[in-house]
Formats: structure tokens, C-alpha cells, sequence
């Protein structure tokens, strides 16, 4: 697997080793050992899926600690804008962004660490999104960020009157009035 670098120190691009023949393909989506060499040493403990329609965007989300997640990302079809903001307000890239296209055909992955909001914009007619996290869903610690915040200015690739959010992400706050990470424990190499 190659790592690519973001803009932003912590979230990177992974790119698998991909098989390819007259039947098809193979790659392997995960693997601990080759993960912790090329990464860092993280035990995943939750897999989810989501399959979403053109137009939506899901998003900014994050936990609040004790139980903030990395997260390891990627598309089984269609095409999605994936996105993660820096929420460590002591970051010299407080504020900014890393997005990267995810899509069912070029495999790549996106590896999110602690202290960074995530959301994605579906770009296809449809998406199947899945993403591991390093710690269980709490909906007592869920916490997110304004999808258009100008202070972020995050170009989601979709005209405005496209984007379908749900009731949830219609009520964060911008990232001037959310809960901020002083000091978060990012995993990193």
C-alpha cells in the first residue's frame, strides 16, 4: 500500500495494492500488521456503511473525549468528496482542510485521526460509504461543525440548491461556537 500525505499533518491518502485480471480484481482493504508499519498501531473496534443519494453531504462530524475516533474511510461504489477539518485549536493548520475523492474505482482510502471533523459529499448518483473507527459510536459525545461554514469555506463540488443534509447537520454550529480539541492524543507515525 502507498501513503500519501495530506496538506494537513495526520490525515493521509492510502492507496492499496490492487490485482487486476480477465475476472476481476482483488486488494487487500485492511490489514493491521501493514497498517501499524506504514502508520500507527490502532486496533479498530467498529465497522459501519452508509449508502447515500447525489446531493448529500454528511457532516462535520467528530466525538467529544473521552471517546474521539480516528477513522479509516473509503468507497465500495460511486463517488464521494471526502473531507477532514482540523479542530485542534493550538494546530498551526487550525481550521483548514485535507479533502480527497473517494470513489468505488480508484480504492483509495482516507486515514482521519483524533482532533479532526469528517464529513463527505455525495458526487454520484449514489454512494456506499464505509469507514472503520478505533472507538465505539456514543451519542452522548457526538459532536459536529456547520457543513458551509465560511470560516472553514469548504468546497463541497455540488451546486447549493443540491445539497440534502438531514435535521441534525442543519444545526451545528460554526467552528467559532463548537467544541474544540486543545490537546488531543492524534496517532500518528
Amino acid at each position: 500500500m502507498k501513503v500519501i500525505p495530506t496538506k494537513i499533518e495526520g490525515p493521509v491518502v492510502i492507496e492499496p495494492d490492487i490485482f487486476g485480471d480477465g475476472r476481476g480484481y482483488f486488494f487487500e482493504s485492511f490489514s493491521q500488521r501493514r497498517f501499524a508499519e506504514a502508520l500507527c498501531n490502532i486496533r479498530f473496534v467498529q465497522d459501519n456503511e452508509s449508502k447515500s443519494r447525489y446531493g448529500v453531504v454528511r457532516g462535520l462530524h467528530y466525538q467529544l473525549p473521552p471517546a474521539t475516533q480516528c477513522k479509516l474511510v473509503r468507497v465500495v461504489c460511486g463517488r464521494v468528496l471526502d473531507v477532514a477539518v482540523d479542530i485542534r485549536r493550538n494546530s498551526p493548520t487550525f481550521g483548514q482542510y485535507a479533502a480527497v475523492e473517494l470513489s468505488g474505482e480508484n480504492h483509495r482510502q482516507f486515514f482521519i485521526p483524533r482532533g479532526f471533523a469528517h464529513g463527505f459529499a455525495v458526487l454520484s448518483e449514489e454512494a456506499i460509504f464505509q469507514y472503520k473507527c478505533d472507538t465505539f459510536y456514543d451519542p452522548e459525545r457526538e459532536a459536529g461543525i456547520a457543513y458551509d461554514d465560511p470560516q472553514i469555506g469548504i468546497d463541497w463540488g455540488l451546486p447549493a440548491e443540491d445539497i440534502v443534509l438531514s435535521e441534525k447537520d442543519r444545526r451545528h454550529p460554526p467552528l467559532s461556537r463548537a467544541f474544540l480539541f486543545d490537546d488531543p492524543q492524534i496517532l500518528s507515525r
